[in-house]
């Protein structure tokens, strides 16, 4: 056989072969044609015009008007924003840890191979399933209320307590309170890194003399450390969109004295109520860049403490 009819043979055998794989790359993306249909127009288009919306007047009902950066000149002179940035801080800063900390305690507790472990699992699970609903935030703001359960529980013991959610004092408190009461999804996932962690090395630790806390600190913590940034960087993120919570239990007010003004409240506020389209689309693109910061400076600072067991 001639060189040249060897090479076409071999053209011919690669054509065969590709006309499937072309066949299958198709069917692949004709299946995925509605998820790339829903992320173009449910989320790409309106975050494009949401973007022009930013540098521009609009209210809903006129036409959008150019206003180049006036929305953003406006932010660094708006008193109620700078507030809800330190609302909002506040909450992320303060909640996700004390969430964090809960969450794994519960894990480590239930990593103690507990009778009825799949039902502890469930209910511990609930509070995730049910802590965003409105429902539960209306039940919350029942609870402390001035005649609510927590204030009848400190009646038997002679405590006058406040209107927890009317007080500017105490009113973010309960807030945070129920973001950490929904500690299930982490919880669900601290155990199941927990329980990838080979026996034989407490085993060993604890034939060398090493105590619980020994071996939580040198040898639970540092290997359970990219699920502890997995959940931190997940927390982080959903606490600086939180917005139900803070909305049901203020009765949308944002207060006390704006002391549970959210920054996506805020936002809300600017427009939907008063119609300030422009400056609310700016507004929650500085939110996007916000999160972006905070992401960015965990995965840069997870270089120091995040260990994976090569």
């Amino acid at each position: 056989m001639s060189v040249l009819g060897e090479l076409r043979r071999l053209r011919a055998g690669r054509a065969g072969r590709a006309a499937p794989r072309r066949r299958e790359t198709a069917i692949g993306y004709l299946f995925l044609t509605p998820w790339l249909l829903g992320v173009v127009v449910i989320t790409a288009v309106p975050m494009l015009a949401s973007l022009y919306l930013a540098f521009t007047d609009y209210d809903l009902i006129r036409p959008p008007e150019w206003v180049g950066l006036d929305n953003v000149v406006a932010m660094l002179n708006d008193a109620r924003l700078a507030n809800s940035l330190r609302v909002t801080f506040t909450y992320v800063l303060v909640s996700v840890p004390l969430l964090l900390a809960f969450a794994l305690l519960v894990a480590v507790l239930l990593d103690r191979k507990l009778r009825g472990l799949s039902f502890y699992r469930s209910i511990f699970y609930l509070p995730s399933l049910l802590g965003s609903s409105v429902a539960i935030a209306i039940l919350w703001r029942q609870m402390f209320g001035r005649d609510g359960l927590i204030n009848q529980v400190l009646a038997w013991f002679g405590v006058q307590g406040p209107s927890w959610i009317s007080n500017p004092d105490t009113a973010l408190g309960t807030i945070i309170l129920l973001h950490v009461w929904t500690f299930g999804t982490p919880m669900l996932i601290f155990l199941a890194g927990l329980r990838q962690i080979p026996v034989m090395y407490y085993e060993a630790a604890q034939v060398d003399g090493a105590s619980a806390f020994q071996r939580f600190t040198r040898i639970t913590l540092p290997l359970l450390s990219p699920i502890i940034f997995f959940n931190l960087v997940l927390q982080i993120i959903g606490a600086f969109q939180s917005f139900t919570q803070a909305y049901v239990v203020s009765g949308g007010s944002g207060g006390p004295a704006d002391s549970t003004m959210f920054y996506t409240m805020y936002l809300y506020q600017r427009g939907f109520a008063q119609l300030d389209m422009g400056y609310a689309s700016a507004l929650a693109w500085v939110l996007v860049l916000i999160i972006g910061a905070f992401t960015a400076v965990n995965f840069i600072a997870s270089r120091f403490w995040v260990f994976y067991d090569d």
